[in-house]
């Protein structure tokens, strides 16, 4: 059972997060043509969603193998199973949440691939409801890792 929670919580993520969001991103700002785009607009583009997807990519594997879990948990709503072990190496090193920090960059390649107004909202939005996550993860990671996680909290940054 542990390993269909861990398939369906990765599953999820991957459609949320790389699939749902950029095609939302794309409704919104009325679907503009995808193609084609400037050289340098393609560009800077596809390095953020590389280097996003990437960093996402890294965290996911690394949370894994050495937090012990999962990383879908919304709203303090286990998902599939959380972490057992503080993570502050790796990516976790660069970002405390450095899976959201690769999502940020995925999302900004996407919006500068759409260059809408409308993308720059969703995407402010998308932060936001985010951030109000991010504030709930953080309390149960004080709940659960106490003055470690203090620790960790004073020297990385929540996104960089």
């Amino acid at each position: 059972m542990k390993i269909l929670r861990e398939i369906f919580g990765y599953l999820l993520g991957g459609v949320v997060f790389v699939g749902l969001l950029p095609l939302l991103m794309w409704i919104v700002s009325c679907r503009p043509a995808l193609w084609p785009v400037g050289a340098l607009q393609l560009i800077a583009s596809a390095v953020l969603i590389i280097v996003g997807l990437a960093m996402s990519v890294w965290a996911i594997i690394y949370m894994r193998h050495i937090g012990d879990g999962n990383p879908m948990d919304a709203f303090n709503n286990e998902i599939a199973p959380r972490t057992k072990h503080l993570m502050t190496d790796g990516p976790y090193r660069i970002s405390r949440n450095p899976m959201l920090t690769g999502i940020f960059l995925y999302l900004i390649g996407c919006g500068i691939w759409l260059l809408t107004w409308q993308a720059l909202v969703f995407f402010v939005v998308f932060v936001l409801i985010m951030l109000l996550q991010v504030r709930s993860e953080e309390k149960r990671l004080r709940r659960d890792f106490g003055e470690e996680y203090e620790s960790y909290c004073k020297r990385t940054g929540r996104f960089w």
